[in-house]
């Protein structure tokens, strides 16, 4: 699993997959995943980790809930990301670690990304979005007379709960190959 902690590993990965599992019923239902679901999972992970390991645990666990939080953070501060995500990736690293959540969260976005363009081919706006990617970022560097404006219409947001149960089921099948072989 990486890392010392004294709380049996799949006890962690039952955790991780019944949160991921969870926010992705209610990410497709209603399109959030709850305060409810995350926050004490953020609070409760620490302890947890701190109770079987003392500071040392307290310390596995927030490093890996602020690790797996960085990135969806600044996407989020931009616009590419929704808040329950964030916290979700946050609390899984909380809870599974700092290796757990990273490849979590890898794995998300990777079948987040292959649907996104999969969905994109389907409606016939391929092209289209990657020229509207590709000046999104190159934009701010241009000369003004350069720039292009964006579609607002290619903009599209994706619920990334489903894919977010899909990467944790992997991550937790392959640090339990062992029961497959």
């Amino acid at each position: 699993m990486g890392g010392s902690t004294g709380i049996e590993p799949s006890l962690l990965h039952a955790t991780v997959l019944g949160l991921a599992a969870v926010a992705a019923f209610t990410d497709t239902r209603r399109g959030e995943i709850p305060n409810w679901l995350t926050l004490p999972a953020l609070a409760l992970a620490p302890i947890a980790h701190g109770w079987t390991d003392g500071f040392g645990g307290v310390l596995y666990s927030l490093i890996g809930m602020l690790v797996c939080a960085l990135v969806p953070l600044l996407l989020f501060y931009r616009g590419g990301m929704a808040g329950g995500d964030v916290k979700l990736f946050a609390a899984i690293g909380a809870v599974g670690g700092i290796y757990v959540g990273l490849e979590v969260q890898f794995l998300s976005l990777v079948i987040a990304s292959i649907y996104a363009l999969g969905q994109l081919t389907w409606n016939g706006k391929l092209v289209r979005s990657l020229q509207n990617s590709l000046f999104l970022g190159l934009n701010p560097v241009l000369p003004r007379r350069w720039r292009r404006t964006l579609s607002p219409e290619l903009m599209h947001r994706i619920r990334l709960g489903a894919a977010i149960l899909c990467g944790a089921a992997i991550t937790i099948a392959g640090h339990h190959r062992g029961l497959w072989v």
